[in-house]
């Protein structure tokens, strides 16, 4: 791999039938140990219940304020800067309980592919 930046466009943003809006950042074939990609959900919007086959996901909040539910734990409140550890397989959904939009990175190692994701409902 070669060093280089990328560059990211808000018209690259597509609307991911889990319920959010996903802007990928970085998710290569050329870069397969990471994906990184913004994540919004609008207020009052719950993302429907997923897993990742073989893939760690990390959330970075990076605005508005959420809650979390993943695997059998009780749902947590989430602030600005908190880290959510998802392992592979683990069930999970995020609801924005705010009035802003939720805004968030979903890092994924290995990258995530649409072939990772398994909707629970």
């Amino acid at each position: 791999m070669l060093p280089h930046v990328l560059k990211s466009n808000d018209a690259d943003e597509y609307y991911f039938d889990e319920g959010c809006f996903i802007l990928e950042l970085s998710n290569s074939p050329a870069d397969p140990d990471v994906s990184i990609a913004r994540a919004r959900v609008e207020p009052g919007v719950t993302t429907k219940v997923h897993r990742l086959k073989g893939v760690v996901e990390r959330y970075v909040i990076l605005a508005g304020v959420a809650k979390v539910q993943i695997g059998l734990q009780e749902p947590q409140h989430l602030v600005v800067g908190d880290v959510v550890i998802i392992p592979a397989l683990c069930p999970q959904s995020i609801s924005n309980i705010g009035t802003e939009d939720l805004v968030f990175l979903a890092i994924c190692s290995p990258r995530f592919t649409v072939e990772a994701y398994e909707s629970l409902e």
